[in-house]
């Protein structure tokens, strides 16, 4: 595995930067593209010849050069995929337990936040897992990853819909709002515990993008059902429930096509 740097003296905002990602991200032998546009340098890990990366830097005549290329540290690079996959790990088991206690507490308090909430748990779990895989491979094998955890949520959203469109037409009870707001504040804390795990990986990879803007999502989620369950017990109705089901669910469907937009 070496690192090869070069010079761009083109590349100097971020549309520049674009051009140079969508050239490079699919070659297989790229682990990791490093930008600099203050300085117009690229810092490209990567494993095998530089000369087909250095050919495809220069088919887009950015008045580039090639500076040179060096080893990198084999062990610090494996631990650094140990520390992320550590990390990934914890947040994973984090997401899964929500789920199951989400799930099953939405049901026997007839919350349709709940129940939207653990799907979107469900959603990340299955995120989580798949970037477990994404760990040392190569950039175009991470977008893949990131490109299915989005085509994921846009199906469980979709899902959503229809469940909170039935219920809309009179089906279900009245929700419980105790529950709704108990467990949604316990899930609050543990989101808000994944996001400064996520945090510690600095990683600029798509998969672990698509893990932030997941988590992220469930702060923001969390918060809303904990509001609706005050306005259940305030109303006696279980209309705000249902709107925080369709907000959760619109949060959901943009949070997808935010990673999709990510993976092209």
């Amino acid at each position: 595995m070496q690192k090869s740097t070069f010079r761009i003296k083109k590349m100097d905002c971020a549309a520049e930067e674009q051009l140079v990602r969508m050239k490079l991200e699919g070659m297989q032998s790229i682990k990791q593209l490093i930008f600099d546009l203050g300085e117009r340098k690229l810092e490209v890990i990567h494993i095998g010849d530089v000369e087909p990366i250095a050919d495809a830097i220069h088919d887009l005549k950015f008045d580039d050069s090639y500076i040179g290329s060096e080893p990198v540290d084999a062990e610090l690079h494996l631990a650094s995929e140990n520390h992320e996959r550590k990390l990934l790990i914890y947040v994973l088991l984090i997401n899964a337990f929500f789920f199951v206690l989400e799930m099953v507490t939405g049901f026997i308090s007839h919350s349709m936040g709940l129940v939207a909430d653990s799907l979107d748990m469900l959603a990340d779990s299955l995120v989580y897992g798949l970037s477990l895989f994404a760990v040392g491979g190569t950039i175009l094998r991470k977008k893949r990853i990131a490109k299915v955890s989005g085509y994921f949520q846009l199906a469980l959203a979709i899902l959503g819909f229809t469940e909170v469109i039935r219920r809309f037409m009179g089906f279900g009870e009245t929700p419980v709002f105790s529950t709704m707001i108990y467990i949604s504040f316990f899930a609050l804390i543990g989101n808000a515990f994944s996001l400064v795990i996520l945090r510690k990986s600095k990683s600029e990879e798509a998969h672990i993008k698509a893990s932030w803007i997941f988590t992220s999502n469930d702060v923001i989620i969390n918060i809303g059902v904990i509001l609706a369950g005050v306005l259940v017990y305030i109303t006696s109705s279980r209309i705000p429930d249902l709107i925080i089901g369709t907000l959760v669910f619109a949060i959901v469907m943009q949070g997808a096509f935010r990673i999709l937009k990510l993976s092209k």
